[in-house]
């Protein structure tokens, strides 16, 4: 199976303009992303998929693989779609999953990466997610995080910027699960995903992976036990570098 990692970037975020390049131990929020998902060795190649040159130029300057895209997007997997076709014209061979690495995953694992693509050998699967434990409560109230419920046979069944399940009945052993926004595609699904019209929950949770369900499709979720927290504010930010300062994965590739 030949898997390439697509991280799409870019400077425009409403809720943390220019985030890409937020410092984190020195190094912009993208390096870390490409750097640790570069570690993963079920990958063939990793790429970072952006429309803003600062972003393609920094790529560029660490030795890394970068690719321009229009800045018309509106979803990540839409940027991620364009850069693959572009890199499959570059290679000139089709690629069979593509794992979408989001830009604001900093303490994304090489381990996380090969755990999301561990399914893929049920062929009936077309998209994984990560998902993580929630430890603390005031993660699980925060809309910034996405939270999940699945079935038995580990497919999501929903997810929400709202704590689900619910725990107001007062049961405190309540799961409580959080997308981690490493999502790998089939190739060929990735395409129709993008075909596909936005839906209404989809639009009202602001989640791509609704748009799945919604149109009857099973989307394989996959625990992860290594810790990961995206980084959608300032106070994020600074929590983020809390943690990487000791890091056992910085030393690898920090000057």
């Amino acid at each position: 199976m030949k898997a390439i990692a697509i991280i799409p970037a870019r400077m425009g975020s409403s809720r943390f303009p220019g985030k890409p390049l937020a410092n984190i131990c020195g190094i912009p929020m993208v390096g870390h992303c490409y750097y640790r998902t570069c570690m993963c060795a079920d990958l063939t190649e990793t790429y970072v998929a952006t429309c803003d040159k600062e972003i393609y130029d920094y790529i560029q300057s660490i030795g890394g693989k970068a690719v321009m895209t229009s800045d018309s997007h509106e979803r990540a997997s839409d940027r991620t779609a364009e850069a693959m076709f572009k890199i499959e014209d570059q290679i000139r061979e089709r690629v069979d999953v593509v794992v979408m690495v989001q830009g604001d995953e900093p303490l994304v694992t090489p381990r996380m990466i090969s755990e999301s693509l561990k399914p893929f050998s049920d062929p009936t699967v077309k998209v994984v997610n990560l998902m993580a434990n929630i430890e603390l409560i005031e993660h699980f109230e925060d809309p910034n995080e996405i939270k999940v419920v699945v079935n038995d046979q580990g497919d999501a069944i929903y997810f929400s910027r709202s704590p689900i399940p619910s725990r107001t009945r007062g049961i405190k052993e309540a799961p409580m699960y959080k997308q981690v926004c490493i999502i790998p595609y089939r190739r060929d699904y990735l395409i129709e995903f993008n075909s596909l019209e936005e839906t209404l929950l989809e639009k009202f949770e602001s989640i791509d992976m609704l748009r799945v369900i919604e149109n009857g499709e099973k989307v394989r979720m996959s625990l992860t036990s290594e810790a990961s927290y995206s980084v959608d504010t300032e106070a994020r930010l600074k929590f983020v570098e809390s943690i990487m300062e000791n890091d056992s994965l910085l030393h690898y590739y920090a000057n």
